[in-house]
């Protein structure tokens, strides 16, 4: 291989070489057209639906990969979906993160790592529905929970431990291998899938792999800074519930 080819390529094509799979098995298995022949020329990135897979599949740790770690594995545990990592305050009291639209994208794949969090705001929320549980607040991006949460808004969601905990037909947070997506979740026949169904109705549903799911956050509140001006609206109605009143009361006394 030449020189010009990239620590992530090597790495890349290390973990198919342990796994003594040909170029075809391996961009059969990871979902790459053709061959990986490309990519380890270094012709062809690694996609982040790639790295991805090989964290789902190798338990290939994405930081390692691109050589920002030592740490190879990760530990990927099929059915646990509590938080990996949880951030306290200064009292070594639980606080809340607040993953936005940008760290979200990072979010999946730094889902294990301690310092990666220490990056994002946190706060504590003192009322009583946030205490002795796990909550993390993420921002909504895109239209296709609407009406019901706008892009920018923030949903604060509650740690879910198991599959089994989550309700049917309520909204979450769903952290995946590849994205993070707010859903309305539905459980289906098959105990090994289940059903994200958006709220705006021009987004079909999307079946998911139980596997693939790293994290459930149920939504419990949201955090809005889009709130209309209800009070020139409010008085605006009663002024001209005001008028309609008097029209009438004149239209009494005429007759």
């Amino acid at each position: 291989m030449g020189t010009d080819v990239s620590q992530e390529i090597k790495r890349f094509k290390e973990v198919r070489d342990e796994n003594n799979f040909t170029q075809t098995e391996f961009a059969n298995l990871l979902g790459i057209k053709n061959s990986t022949a490309d990519i380890e020329r270094g012709r062809t990135k690694l996609s982040g639906k790639v790295v991805a897979e090989l964290l789902r599949q190798f338990a290939i740790n994405p930081m390692w990969l691109f050589g920002e770690s030592n740490q190879k594995y990760l530990q990927v545990t099929k059915g646990d979906i509590s938080p990996k990592v949880v951030s306290l305050n200064s009292a070594e009291e639980e606080n809340i993160v607040l993953v936005n639209v940008k760290a979200a994208a990072g979010y999946p794949h730094n889902v294990q790592d301690v310092e990666w969090y220490q990056q994002l705001p946190a706060f504590d929320i003192p009322l009583p529905e946030y205490r002795n549980a796990t909550h993390r607040g993420f921002q909504v991006e895109g239209d296709s929970m609407l009406p019901n949460f706008r892009p920018g808004e923030w949903v604060l969601g509650k740690a879910v431990p198991t599959i089994e905990e989550a309700s049917n037909n309520r909204i979450y947070v769903v952290v995946l291998y590849d994205s993070v997506l707010v859903k309305k979740l539905q459980k289906l026949p098959d105990p090994s899938k289940l059903l994200l169904i958006s709220l705006n109705e021009e987004y079909l549903p999307i079946e998911v792999r139980v596997n693939d799911i790293q994290e459930l956050w149920q939504v419990n509140s949201k955090l809005t800074f889009n709130l209309d001006a209800p009070s020139e609206s409010s008085l605006l109605k009663q002024l001209q519930q005001s008028m309609e009143d008097l029209k009438n009361e004149f239209k009494t006394l005429k007759h």
